[in-house]
């Protein structure tokens, strides 16, 4: 994998670059690996993915210092990332927990942004409240499937502030369950406890400061989401999206939280058309 050194502590970096054309900044949520992002569902047709492995994640070194792992911490490396491309503007997309992290460089960057793509968006940078009803409303979407009723128990369990099977609520993430999406999700998630809980440990997130700066955000913006997407229901995306000044709301029928595996080619035309 290629690599380049963190500008703070000199930390190497890797990221994975594969496809044709201009270059597309992939952020992964988790923090995971940026190996599950794959290609997003053939986008390597349309751009050049060039996806960051977080500090401690994939290829990336784990530093010393475990405030490094700061989402807010994590924006210079975004800009040490864009400055190694030699790109004076950038295409960003960040999925799920990157979300935060592209927001945060949107505000601490905005001339550099050219266009953002937000997938499966996280809200915490910008303090949008997911409520349990927006929850058991997409759960509801699936009460034909198999697993539904156990599944559902335990997200009620959950929802209500209870000890939750974690387990037993994962299909509500993806548009299907079965061997193949058991495996990528195993595979998918995070490996390193220290980043996980530092990303947006306490202080990391000003939402009122986020928002008030995202009112002035030039960057034309998609906010992609799927139909069942339990993690970012599609009422609370809109709800972001309307914190920007120029944003689209997409929402992926028969998708979860990984839109570009349940339906590829539709995940891959859409982005690419905002793209240009």
């Amino acid at each position: 994998m290629p690599t380049f050194l963190a500008p703070d502590d000199g930390s190497r970096l890797a990221y994975r670059a594969d496809g044709d054309g201009e270059p597309l900044i992939c952020l992964p949520g988790g923090p995971s690996a940026s190996a599950y992002l794959g290609d997003l569902g053939g986008l390597t047709v349309h751009r050049r993915l060039t996806a960051l492995d977080l500090r401690g994640t994939g290829g990336s070194a784990r530093p010393g210092d475990p405030d490094a792992y700061r989402c807010d911490r994590l924006v210079d490396d975004v800009e040490a990332f864009r400055a190694h491309l030699g790109l004076a503007q950038i295409d960003l997309l960040g999925h799920s927990g990157g979300v935060n992290l592209a927001v945060l460089y949107a505000v601490r960057h905005p001339e550099r942004v050219r266009r953002l793509v937000l997938v499966g968006p996280s809200t915490r940078a910008v303090g949008v409240d997911i409520t349990g009803e927006m929850r058991r409303d997409v759960a509801q979407l699936r009460a034909r499937e198999a697993w539904f009723t156990e599944a559902y128990a335990a997200l009620d369990v959950l929802l209500s502030g209870g000890d939750a099977d974690w387990d037993a609520i994962t299909p509500f993430l993806h548009g299907r369950w079965d061997d193949e999406t058991r495996a990528f999700h195993a595979a998918s998630q995070p490996d390193n406890d220290d980043a996980v809980r530092m990303y947006g440990a306490e202080g990391v997130f000003d939402p009122a400061a986020t928002r008030a700066a995202l009112k002035t955000c030039s960057a034309p913006v998609l906010l992609l989401v799927g139909e069942y997407d339990l993690n970012s229901p599609p009422p609370s995306t809109e709800e972001f999206a309307d914190l920007f000044p120029h944003a689209e709301v997409v929402v992926q029928p028969g998708a979860g939280h990984y839109p570009w595996r349940d339906d590829p080619a539709r995940f891959a035309a859409t982005v690419a058309d905002f793209l240009g």
